[in-house]
């Protein structure tokens, strides 16, 4: 293994959740209530002090579980303006490198929440100038956003010369919500409303089918599979990934250890691909992901890895075991005290 081991679909906002400072014990009670009565809740719940020590947390733990880099999904419906910034500078001063993305979504404040979204993607696109950051598009799972908020976000993406980063095919929830709207599918609708420019990351795809993921390979998506997340949420398996042309793994939230998302889809393969052995090439493609974000400079030996030791960008970041850039065990107190506020908030709605 010679890539980077790089999250292809982190939520470094939910530090708090993967480090077991808040109870995700909702998960596994479907997919629809899992997001209702838990990570909704959980995103609303953040302000910019619970946000910091969160990602900050979570850009420590990935570091430190070996994972170089991740392409992130964010949100943080109380307080928009601003947060890419925040979760931006934790990833700096740790020392990962990170694609950054608001997830556009209208499912707290309709359409005027999606344009709040959006101005933020805009505005950090446009101000962010950290060496270890670049930043994208993003759309939260594509039930939440209406066909208007979609052809406007590939009117930006075009317009910003950049890509989208979005959540779908997840559930059969999202599948059967995209036909009630006249598609054949959640890929179908994005695509045919133009918010899937070409490079797009497409996270999760449990629910496309040999067809979608053939109409993905056309457009040069990445498609992006979750299996420690789909096996805890019971959301199923993307049986037609085999097929993809770019193809990665992501830990949508649960923490950033690659090497156990890759052992997770190791289990699960056997009996589901064609291939059990050969799928585990996903793990190298979020280092491809990065490259393309960061002109090609987004590999790091493996070797660095197994000793205990870990570079980005030349730098070391990580040494005996040990964080270069902070104190780890004084980020995780802050998480903690943090966490406490994170609850009292989901308590009251």
């Amino acid at each position: 293994m010679t890539a980077a081991l790089v999250d292809a679909h982190a939520h470094l906002a939910r530090g708090l959740c993967a480090a077991g400072l808040v109870p995700t014990d909702a998960v596994e009670r479907g997919f629809l209530t899992a997001h209702r009565e838990l990570w909704w809740r959980y995103d609303r719940a953040l302000d910019e002090a619970a946000l910091r020590a969160s990602v900050r947390l979570a850009v420590a733990d990935a570091l430190l579980a070996g994972t170089t880099g991740a392409v992130d999904h964010h949100e943080s419906p109380s307080c928009i303006e601003g947060s890419l910034d925040v979760v931006a500078d934790a990833c700096q001063e740790l020392g990962l490198r990170a694609v950054l993305c608001y997830a556009v979504t209208e499912r707290n404040g309709g359409r005027d929440e999606a344009r709040r979204g959006l101005e933020e993607n805009a505005r950090f696109l446009a101000s962010n100038d950290r060496r270890l950051v670049r930043g994208v598009l993003g759309v939260h799972a594509s039930y939440t956003v209406s066909d208007e908020t979609l052809r406007e976000i590939g009117d930006v993406a075009r317009d910003l010369d950049t890509v989208v980063h979005v959540a779908a095919a997840a559930d059969s929830a999202d599948v059967a919500d995209a036909r009630v709207r006249g598609f054949d599918g959640p890929l179908q609708r994005l695509l045919e409303l133009g918010a899937l420019p070409e490079g797009s990351v497409v996270a999760h795809a449990v629910g496309l089918g040999e067809r979608e993921v053939r109409l993905a390979n056309e457009h040069g998506l990445w498609l992006v599979q979750c299996p420690r997340s789909n096996a805890r949420g019971r959301s199923g398996y993307p049986a037609a990934l085999h097929l993809a042309r770019r193809a990665a793994l992501g830990t949508d939230g649960i923490g950033g250890d690659l090497v156990a998302e890759a052992a997770q889809l190791a289990a699960d393969a056997p009996g589901r691909e064609p291939d059990p052995e050969g799928c585990t090439a996903r793990l190298d493609g979020g280092a491809a992901i990065l490259a393309e974000r960061f002109g090609g400079a987004a590999r790091t030996p493996a070797a660095e890895l197994a000793i205990g030791s870990l570079r980005v960008d030349g730098c070391e970041v990580v040494a005996a075991g040990r964080l270069v850039a902070a104190d780890g065990d004084a980020i995780r107190a802050e998480a903690e005290v943090q966490a406490g506020r994170v609850l009292a908030r989901m308590e009251r709605g």
